[in-house]
């Protein structure tokens, strides 16, 4: 299970933590006994390295942070998104459209950390539609929004709820992947780490929420549904 493999990340995270900080430490001393700055080059590398890799075993563990809930317009959240995105995807023939349900009421959530959970989504949908087996000449982003009556959010039935949908035009997530995106370290890119949606997942699963997929070539579509408590 997701906590499972989550948990085991936490440990390893934290086993790799300690020795990392022996190196880090170790080089520190290591350049303050050189005379020669050249040497100081290679000391450097080591503390930048090791600084690097502790950063990517802190996004790999996650927050631990509590959620600040507040009450929230879903749309502040979607429009705060959609700023941080147009200005990276200016110039790369994407675009950015949206299709929001204005009477959707206000919600308890975490806006910092739903901000963080659904620009993982778009940032994804705008690496998928940049990859060189895109097939078209202008990429779509659409960002939807809805008000869902009488569902089952996360095994819990809910009269109401609020869907947030990310839908894109790029090639697809190959179907031995789409099982697995979620987990941490699945990546479809050369270069990617695979964290992105593996901490949208562990976000939207403190909201009491759940995330869904649907994807083939043409059509990608991530759906976030946050149950909406009813006062």
């Amino acid at each position: 299970t997701h906590a499972t493999t989550r948990e085991l990340v936490r440990g390893l995270g934290h086993e790799i933590k300690n020795p990392l900080g022996g190196i880090r430490g170790a080089a520190q001393l290591l350049a303050q006994e050189l005379n020669d700055e050249e040497l100081k080059d290679y000391t450097n590398v080591i503390i930048e390295e090791a600084d690097r890799l502790r950063k990517l075993v802190d996004r790999l563990v996650g927050s631990r942070k509590p959620l600040e809930l507040r009450q929230i317009n879903i749309h502040e959240v979607m429009e705060r998104v959609r700023s941080l995105v147009e200005a990276e995807v200016s110039g790369k023939g994407i675009s950015l459209t949206r299709d929001y349900d204005p009477s959707i009421p206000p919600l308890l959530a975490d806006p910092e950390q739903l901000i963080q959970a659904m620009l993982n989504i778009v940032r994804n949908a705008m690496q998928a539609l940049s990859s060189p087996s895109a097939e078209h000449d202008l990429g779509t982003i659409e960002l939807r929004t809805r008000i869902v009556r009488n569902a089952t959010v996360g095994a819990k039935f809910r009269k109401l709820a609020v869907s947030m949908e990310v839908i894109d035009n790029g090639p697809g997530i190959p179907e031995e992947m789409i099982g697995n995106i979620f987990y941490p370290m699945i990546s479809g890119r050369a270069d990617g780490t695979g964290l992105g949606l593996s901490i949208t997942h562990s976000i939207i699963s403190l909201h009491k929420g759940m995330i869904e997929v649907e994807s083939k070539p043409g059509a990608t579509c991530f759906k976030v549904t946050l149950p909406i408590e009813e006062s």
